[in-house]
């Protein structure tokens, strides 16, 4: 990603995900709303980091891994600097959050805590790039987990709490595990 191209980005997902607004982008605003919203300040120190990690230089991408450290340890929620994310995103709790940096999200999308994206096994193929790619508008429940190499989410797509997902799911879908509880009663 070019320089400015990556400077448009930052700046259209800040204005998404931190300033929530149609009003023209200004750092001024961006600043006050990372500031004054508690909930915002996650997603703006991420996309600086994200920043940083983009260019070539290498104290800015030493900067960034240092910012993305910290945010693992205030927000326990991880989400790798390499992950490629549209604007967007939205975290409902920052607890247990993981997302391996082979993963491309689209526009609007949200997950909620105990979500885990990553990467499945090993990878034994030399020059093998296994990559996740999520479509836009796609909702994750609590406590999902996609787990797999190339796998490859639709747009609208959403995911119900609890759920395994290790294979390709289409456009336009709702997907879930059905669960049964069984009990057994133990006779004294």
């Amino acid at each position: 990603m070019s320089n400015q191209l990556s400077k448009c980005h930052l700046r259209e997902c800040l204005q998404a995900e931190v300033m929530k607004s149609d009003k023209k982008f200004s750092w001024s605003r961006v600043l006050h709303k990372a500031l004054k919203c508690p909930e915002r300040r996650f997603n703006f120190w991420w996309r600086i980091a994200s920043y940083l990690y983009s260019t070539d230089v290498k104290w800015k991408k030493q900067l960034a891994r240092r910012i993305n450290r910290k945010l693992v340890q205030k927000y326990n929620t991880e989400i790798q600097l390499p992950a490629t994310i549209a604007p967007g995103l939205h975290i409902t709790h920052f607890t247990s959050v993981v997302i391996n940096g082979c993963v491309i999200i689209g526009r609007n999308f949200k997950i909620r805590h105990n979500c885990t994206i990553g990467i499945g096994g090993g990878i034994k193929n030399e020059g093998s790039n296994p990559r996740i790619t999520i479509g836009d508008n796609v909702d994750l429940g609590v406590g999902t987990s996609i787990i797999g190499n190339n796998l490859t989410i639709g747009s609208n797509v959403t995911i119900g709490a609890m759920t395994f997902v290790n294979k390709d799911i289409p456009d336009n879908t709702v997907a879930y595990n059905e669960k049964k509880l069984i009990l057994k009663f133990r006779h004294s």
